[in-house]
């Protein structure tokens, strides 16, 4: 089997205070459009940024980061593979390098296979397989 590759297209940005991270990357001239009123304070997408930026509440990213810090604020580069095995074998392959695993792989609701390792400074680096819609279920309550 060929070696896994990653292409970097997602930035999720864990952000302590949502409404002024939304004011600040709208001047900033980024949309940043509503969303169901129960996510407002957990979950925004970002639009038209070339590629998938996500604003995530600290509280939210626990839900899929299992290892994120309470009340942390940061970044957490994403890269999509090619296949749901990809993450696995990625993930193994970082880990066994002696990287910290903080999220092992799992089937996300979302519908893909997700995993988080931490790069030799720290940093939360994502790996995410296609999402299979067959395989989404909903989300799960948003943190209060």
């Amino acid at each position: 089997m060929p070696r896994p590759r990653a292409v970097l297209d997602q930035l999720n940005i864990v952000v302590k205070d949502m409404a002024r991270a939304v004011d600040f990357y709208t001047r900033l001239g980024l949309e940043v459009p509503s969303t169901l009123p129960v996510w407002q304070g957990h979950h925004r997408t970002v639009e038209g940024a070339g590629l998938d930026v996500d604003l995530d509440s600290a509280a939210f990213a626990r839900h899929w980061n299992q290892g994120w810090p309470a009340g942390a604020a940061g970044v957490v580069l994403g890269f999509r593979v090619a296949s749901r095995e990809e993450v696995d074998a990625l993930y193994a392959e970082l880990t066994a390098a002696g990287h910290a695993g903080p999220q092992p792989p799992y089937d996300a609701f979302w519908g893909a296979r997700y995993a988080v390792v931490e790069d030799p400074s720290g940093n939360a680096v994502g790996l995410m397989s296609p999402v299979d819609p067959d395989r989404r279920r909903p989300p799960p309550e948003p943190p209060e």
